[in-house]
């Protein structure tokens, strides 16, 4: 997930939502040695020790910490929590082209 993304959700997520996220985080992901989303220098598992580990969903979290849970672990937010992007899809536009031009009159002079 993206940052701002991931920023926007975290400003109206409960610690409710954010505990069911890591519990779903917990039981569905199979490679804890992925690479992390938040930070490239370490792994999910590493990851979880950081910011889930010890979650509390009576503790008050900075925005911050909540926007780096989500960056991490948001795949696992249920999809109404998911901002979903309005992309056109590009598939039906068929391209404008153009054989290339090729100028034979190429003067070379010799110095």
């Amino acid at each position: 997930m993206n940052k701002s993304d991931a920023r926007k959700i975290a400003e109206t997520i409960t610690n409710i939502q954010l505990q069911e996220m890591f519990n779903s985080a917990k039981n569905n992901i199979i490679d804890w040695n992925v690479v992390s989303d938040v930070n490239k220098s370490i792994t999910k598992g590493f990851g979880w020790n950081i910011l889930a580990k010890d979650f509390d969903i009576n503790t008050k979290y900075h925005i911050l910490s909540k926007t780096n849970m989500i960056r991490e672990f948001g795949d696992y937010l249920p999809e109404e929590l998911k901002i979903k992007h309005n992309k056109k899809s590009c598939n039906n536009i068929k391209p404008i082209h153009q054989n290339p031009i090729f100028n034979n009159n190429i003067i070379i002079i010799n110095l």
